[in-house]
């Protein structure tokens, strides 16, 4: 295809919650290296990393000024050369933007090949738009706890769009999953698609019915996203020699660390980010990955879309989505989505 003189993108001018950090420009296209593709942008969902990342509180700081977003989807349109890169021209894909420079809020955006996953043309390029950040971090997760022995889960904000597919996927696996959320609406939620143990952390017996029920599964491993005093409150209700993977915080707060827990009950914490995740992992896992992401994405992955704004409207679409996170995904979306 030819590509034009310029194309639009939202840029970041400064980390902040100000709502004019971030103005939409036009910007000229680069050379690509190789291993690198352009891919024009069709969907670009909103994850909480992104609205972290805004505010200058994610692990990554890139240089300013720079087009935020970390995932999307789209076609690949050119290639700077490489066997994957060249394979993937024309196709259909999934994708993540660079460790540095530019992201998904655009009508363009250039990234390394090894970033994008085919998905053909039986899943829309809306799902695809969401479908490698929490997909492959639910799956990366569930298999940690598997590999830590956990016959059963506990998770937090189980009723966010990854929570959901922690839900998917476990039961794929046989694993039983303990949701703890902090509304009635998450609850129901949760129980529209099939969820069998739900509690809420807000009722006054929490603590109690959480020790029951996760001795009772023998649920050994947490996923938290939330962070803070919930975090130490689930572990601390957690059977013996239990585990926290924490890979997120919404709350913002720190986590309070009793030294009798880690002693006395055997119980470990630590993290899980993605970007750490990605790069060690052989090509031969990540091409069964991609494999197993098409698998289970029209049933088990599959993500509520609650919202779709053009480009031109990005910050309304950013602050739509942190008000409402557990209603469903947000994407953005240039013109390429309205077949213009």
């Amino acid at each position: 295809m030819n590509l034009p003189q310029t194309y639009k993108a939202l840029e970041l001018r400064e980390y902040s919650e100000n709502r004019n950090r971030a103005v939409l420009v036009e910007k000229k296209f680069r050379p690509l290296k190789k291993g690198e593709v352009l891919i024009r942008i069709h969907s670009a969902s909103i994850n909480p990393s992104d609205l972290m990342f805004l505010r200058g509180l994610y692990g990554i700081k890139k240089k300013l000024p720079v087009v935020p977003g970390f995932e999307a989807s789209g076609v690949v349109v050119a290639s700077g050369g490489g066997l994957y890169g060249n394979y993937l021209k024309g196709k259909n894909v999934a994708c993540t933007a660079p460790g540095r420079g530019d992201g998904v809020y655009a009508e363009y955006m250039i990234t390394d090949a090894f970033s994008c996953l085919s998905i053909g043309s039986q899943l829309s390029l809306e799902q695809g738009a969401c479908l490698y950040v929490n997909p492959i971090t639910a799956i990366a997760m569930v298999e940690q706890a598997q590999k830590y022995g956990a016959k059963a889960l506990v998770q937090t904000a189980a009723a966010s769009a990854l929570g959901k597919m922690v839900v998917g996927i476990a039961a794929k696996k046989g694993m039983k999953v303990i949701n703890v959320v902090r509304k009635p609406e998450q609850e129901a939620a949760l129980k529209a698609i099939g969820a069998e143990h739900i509690l809420n952390s807000e009722a006054s017996n929490f603590e109690r019915q959480l020790r029951v029920l996760s001795n009772e599964l023998k649920a050994t491993v947490c996923l938290d996203a939330v962070a803070g005093e919930l975090t130490t409150k689930v572990l601390l209700a957690m059977p013996y020699g239990s585990r926290c993977i924490v890979y997120g915080a919404l709350s913002e707060k720190e986590i309070p660390l009793h030294a009798g827990m880690l002693i006395f009950q055997d119980k470990k914490l630590e993290g899980f980010w993605l970007s750490t995740w990605v790069p060690q992992q052989s090509p031969y896992k990540i091409w069964k990955l991609s494999g197993e992401l098409r698998a289970l994405a029209k049933k088990e992955l599959k993500t509520d879309i609650a919202a779709k704004f053009p480009l031109e409207k990005a910050v309304e679409a950013i602050e739509d989505y942190a008000a409402n996170m557990t209603r469903g995904k947000v994407l953005i979306q240039p013109p390429f989505a309205e077949g213009k």
